[in-house]
Order: structure tokens, then sequence, then C-alpha cells
């Protein structure tokens, strides 16, 4: 059986079933199907086959010293090369996830200097946790391995904007702003600027949803063999500053 960074690999994704008689947990999670799963249940392996496996805190200090390097202008535009094409074709091992808002001024390769293989990305407009998002992020860390997901706000973020405005949209947009609304509420009576507020009000809250929304995460979480922390990236000077 495959395993990764600790957890059930790929060809046996989280690959146990429950038998409560017995007292023994199995899992069975087959990727892109849909089958019924206890959450709550998380296996460890003591003895990973990820070749380079990242703790936590070590992927966050990679992921600054790039933006480091990007604000610089010291960018190395490292694995990006053919031969790394080539050698990310057959496998991925992530050293972190990034769940950061789609703004077009905010791609997260290249504001933390990394290449191809290096983050596994999603993103959504106002960096908004719903159940596409988390499915993704437990993919990343479950199958691929990765033990640090880092949820990346921005200054003057458009959807926080619209969220504080509080006024109704056309389309689906309105389904995105639903979900930065709670954090928006947080900062409202407060007598800085609201604007401000309310984007790291929002990355806060969507860290907090994150973990709440995911059984898997919070698990890993609370056995040390994942970090979720949050971000806020400056449109104006490049840098990203870590929130807590």
């Amino acid at each position: 059986m495959s395993r990764i960074n600790g957890f059930v690999g790929r060809r046996h994704f989280l690959k146990l079933a429950s038998m409560a008689s017995f007292g023994i947990a199995t899992y069975s999670i087959l990727w892109g199907t849909q089958q019924a799963v206890n959450p709550q249940i998380i296996v460890a392996d003591t003895h990973p086959v990820n070749p380079n496996p990242v703790i936590p805190d070590v992927a966050l200090r990679r992921l600054l010293d790039g933006n480091k390097r990007f604000i610089q202008q010291k960018s190395q535009h490292s694995d990006e090369s053919l031969e790394r094409l080539r050698l990310v074709a057959k496998t991925q091992h992530p050293f972190a996830s990034v769940l950061g808002c789609a703004d077009s001024r905010v791609p997260a390769e290249i504001i933390f200097d990394q290449g191809l293989g290096n983050l596994f990305v999603v993103r959504v407009a106002g960096n908004v946790v719903n159940d596409l998002v988390t499915g993704s992020l437990e993919y990343s860390t479950t199958v691929l391995g990765s033990q640090l997901i880092l949820i990346l706000g921005h200054r003057r973020c458009g959807a926080v904007a619209e969220a504080i405005k509080n006024e109704p949209l056309p389309g689906k947009i309105g389904s995105v702003i639903e979900g930065i609304k709670p954090a928006v509420e947080r900062v409202r009576l407060t007598t800085g600027d609201i604007t401000e507020d309310a984007v790291i009000a929002n990355i806060q809250y969507q860290v907090e949803e994150l973990a709440n929304k995911s059984t898997i995460l919070a698990k890993l979480v609370s056995v040390g063999k994942l970090k979720i922390v949050g971000g806020c990236y400056d449109l104006d000077t490049g840098k990203v500053t870590v929130i807590t």
C-alpha cells in the first residue's frame, strides 16, 4: 500500500472501513467517487514514503523566503526547466498548499518565487472556504502530503469591499460574497478603516472555517501533521505578512 506524508497514499486514499465491533477503524475514499465515509477517522503511518517531507514551520519559512526574494527582485526562477517539467509530470509532492484570492494581481507561484510542483494552489474570489475548496485541500494534504495550508488574502480585496456594501449582486456573485459577510460583521462597528480591518478579519475567519468544515484537516492539525495559517498580501509592496 502506497502512503505519503504519514497518510494513506494516492492508490489507497484513506482506505480503511469502520468495524466498531472489533474496535478497528477503517476508512475508504476513492478520489472522484461518491462513497459514504466517516471523516473523523485518520490513521497515521510512521513510515511515510514522501521523498521530500516538509514540516509546517519549514514550509512556511520557505514561502516567506521566496516572498522576500520576490520583493527584492532577486527571484531565482527555480524549478521551471524542462527537466523539472518532466519530473513532476510523473508525480507531485507540493511542500505547501495555498488558498488564495482569484485576483489577477496575486499569483501565488510568482509572489513566493516557486516553480513547477512546489505549491498546490486553490484560488477563489475573496479566498472563501466552501465545500469544493475544502475537498481540494483535503486532497492536497491527505493524498499529496502537504503539511501547510496558507490562506492568502490581500489588501483592497474587491470581494471584501462588496461584502461591506451588503447590496444585491447579479448571478452567482452573491454566493461568494455571502461567505465573507460573517467576517465583515466582526469589524463593522470598529473605529478603524473597515476595508482594511475586514480584509484581516476575513483571512482569520476563513482559517477558522476551514478547520470547522473539515474534521479531516482538524484532526491533522491536532496531531501536528498540518498547520493552517493566514497571510495578507500588500498590493503596493508585494510583501506577505502572516496573520494570526
